[in-house]
């Protein structure tokens, strides 16, 4: 796995992609949360939004759009 220094449209759409796909498997929050968990990324509440980081350095990846954070 790699650090994300920069960002990266092309990386963050990846991202987005990947939660998304996952979102949409999931039947509950809490299981979507794991299953990203499994491809080294998580979910961090926050006052601005929801934020993808990667997992275990909380490095962000990308604000999640307001449609997935629901």
């Amino acid at each position: 796995m790699s650090i994300f220094i920069a960002q990266d449209r092309f990386v963050e759409a990846q991202v987005l992609d990947l939660v998304n796909r996952e979102r949409a498997k999931a039947l509950s929050r809490r299981e979507w949360k794991h299953r990203l968990a499994g491809y080294g990324y998580g979910i961090r509440e926050t006052s601005v939004g929801d934020v993808v980081e990667t997992l275990p350095h909380g490095v962000a990846v990308c604000t999640l759009p307001a449609a997935l954070s629901a």
